[in-house]
């Protein structure tokens, strides 16, 4: 697979793992890994237990297949998540894309949080609900909306974002009674960003983006 735009590694496509059990503890329990959760972040949080995270991190942290997960947008920028396999360098990089294929911009690098750049709520709603018909990548809105929460840097969140990650990870096989509690844990890092940040931006505002491990300008 290439990514116009993004020159490293091994790229396959990796929307078949989302449904295996152990996906979403993988790419989400690192939003609480810096005790911005009061709780151990566990599995069960997302219905899966540590056999399973096990068994697929072989499968997404191989060096030799890097996962892409694709979510196109059908009315502008959508987004591209990479797990960079690299050894010794381990980490997911988010890309922008665009509807017309041209180079995809990467905005930010999850080794741990990446303060002042990120998307605001509206704008991961946006990506979330509009996907193209006949685009490849992932099109169920919940599978959408989780793989780019990480990149969620909007304190001003409104009522209903907390439902509607909630909703999210009932669809993805969290369970139900304690879903709302997890949905919390995971915008608890939203706590520690000040509000009056004057160094927040939106890559999609046309405001500076993150430094680039693509290359691209």
């Amino acid at each position: 697979m290439l990514i116009k735009g993004y020159l490293d590694g091994p790229l396959v496509a990796g929307e078949s793992l989302l449904a295996r059990p152990g996906f979403w503890p993988n790419h989400l329990l690192a939003m609480c890994g810096d005790g911005a959760c009061a709780e151990r972040p566990v599995p069960e949080w997302f219905g899966d237990d540590g056999a399973d995270v096990d068994a697929l991190s072989e499968v997404l942290f191989d060096p030799e297949r890097w996962p892409v997960f694709r979510v196109p947008a059908e009315d502008g920028p959508g987004a591209v998540v990479i797990y960079r396999n690299l050894v010794g360098d381990y980490g997911t990089d988010y890309l922008l894309t665009h509807p017309d294929g041209s180079r995809a911009q990467q905005i930010a690098g999850r080794e741990g949080d990446a303060p002042g750049i990120g998307l605001t709520w509206h704008e991961l709603v946006r990506i979330a609900d509009n996907p193209p018909a006949a685009a490849d990548g992932a099109q169920d809105g919940a599978v959408r909306l989780l793989l780019l929460l990480p990149l969620l840097a909007d304190a001003d969140l409104p009522e209903a974002a907390r439902e509607r990650i909630t909703v999210a990870l009932t669809a993805t096989r969290a369970p139900q009674d304690t879903a709302a509690t997890t949905a919390d844990h995971l915008l608890a890092h939203l706590e520690r960003r000040s509000r009056h940040d004057p160094t927040w931006e939106s890559p999609l505002s046309g405001s500076r983006t993150a430094g680039q491990r693509s290359g691209t300008p």
